[in-house]
């Protein structure tokens, strides 16, 4: 039988900025072009400026819990934020999330 990480393949790290005001308005389907922010229902953006540490920390958490312990795939499509800097926070705070045993010195 399988366990809950055989089903995982592969892991993309997206994060996504909720704007409440417009999803009450208009809902979260949004064709509005993706450089006009405030417009906008959602835009992704760096991993923890969306949804904050504390939602990466749980899903963290629960990849370990299940038993992945593979790669987590940043993705950057953050349009506030150059790649460089958006992969350099993105690091930063999955680094600082990820459960460690206290054998592992990183």
């Amino acid at each position: 039988m399988l366990g809950e990480a055989d089903a995982l393949a592969h892991v993309h790290a997206k994060d996504t900025w909720l704007n409440e005001h417009v999803i009450r308005v208009h809902g979260v389907l949004d064709t509005t072009p993706r450089d006009q922010i405030t417009q906008r229902a959602w835009a992704f953006r760096t991993v923890g400026y969306g949804q904050g540490e504390q939602a990466w920390r749980d899903l963290i958490s629960a990849l370990r819990i299940a038993g992945y312990d593979g790669v987590v795939s940043v993705e950057h499509e953050d349009p506030l934020l150059s790649a460089e800097d958006g992969l350099a926070k993105a690091l930063d705070l999955l680094l600082r999330v990820r459960p460690r045993s206290t054998d592992d010195p990183r």
